[in-house]
């Protein structure tokens, strides 16, 4: 799998990205919002995990790689998460600190989305974040998401919910067409 943008390649991960992944989630600025900071194992059980996710959905999260370099910046992609007690299609994104601000998840977030409308058949695709990570809530909504809701997680904290359907990301192609 190779998905390409203007300035980044997303690529199916890979045991040699190790060093590169533990730069992003073994970060405790980057994960406040996540249950823990990832330590070297859980980072290579982070890269197994979307290995596997490969083979058996065939999609994951995918290595963010800057085009001009190669250089993996950190990931983004489809998995399939438990958002309020129901299984369901969302859109995941982490990028290395010094990478961040600069457009770089907004833009992996939304081929993701497009590649996701493109060759799956569901009919909504959500994001989630804890409610104070508003970075992330700015790239759920740059992606065309709406805001749903919120509920409170298994850490008993308020995660927020932003989705997309099928037929609000034809209007939002629809309308990059006439532009």
């Amino acid at each position: 799998m190779r998905l390409e943008t203007e300035r980044l390649i997303l690529r199916e991960m890979r045991s040699e990205d190790f060093e590169a992944m533990y730069k992003v989630l073994g970060d405790s600025d980057i994960m406040k919002h996540y249950p823990y900071t990832f330590d070297e194992e859980r980072v290579r059980g982070w890269i197994n995990k979307n290995v596997e996710r490969y083979r058996i959905f065939g999609f994951g999260l995918w290595a963010v790689t800057l085009k001009d370099s190669g250089e993996v910046i950190g990931d983004c992609g489809l998995t399939m998460q438990n958002i309020n007690g129901i299984i369901k299609p969302e859109i995941g994104y982490h990028i290395r600190k010094d990478m961040q601000r600069k457009g770089y998840a907004k833009e992996a977030a939304r081929k993701c989305r497009d590649w996701t409308f493109e060759n799956t058949t569901f009919n909504i695709l959500y994001s989630y974040m804890k409610k104070e990570n508003l970075p992330s809530q700015g790239v759920a909504a740059a992606n065309g998401m709406r805001y749903e809701g919120e509920f409170t997680d298994g850490e008993n904290e308020i995660t927020a919910v932003y989705a997309v359907t099928r037929e609000e990301w034809l209007n939002i192609k629809k309308e990059k067409t006439n532009d």
